[in-house]
């Protein structure tokens, strides 16, 4: 296994413990995270949305995602990207997420 892979993973188990404020199920499984990209220098970027515009977190939940991933020791910096593009709809969501709201 590689080093990235590692480190990959360990972004995805930060990301599945930060959860959408009006929906209990955590970014991750809720299909907000777009991107992960890891550079060779331990650069992390993390493209997001959240399901709505004008969601009240849209402030403050890329700040939690940045601050929680940058306390991983060998990251070195982290950007997240917000994007509206495609906008976030229920597909995006794992089967487990839907399982969780009933929607299967």
């Amino acid at each position: 296994m590689s080093k990235d892979y590692s480190l990959e993973n360990r972004i995805i188990s930060i990301l599945k413990n930060i959860y959408d404020p009006e929906i209990s199920v955590d970014i991750y499984e809720l299909g907000l995270i777009y991107d992960i990209q890891i550079s060779e220098k331990n650069k992390v970027k993390i493209v997001m949305t959240l399901t709505t515009p004008n969601c009240p977190v849209v402030e403050s939940l890329p700040l939690e995602v940045k601050n929680k991933v940058e306390s991983i020791q060998e990251i070195k910096e982290v950007d997240v990207i917000l994007t509206f593009d495609p906008p976030w709809s229920r597909e995006f969501m794992s089967e487990e997420a839907r399982l969780e709201l009933g929607l299967l």
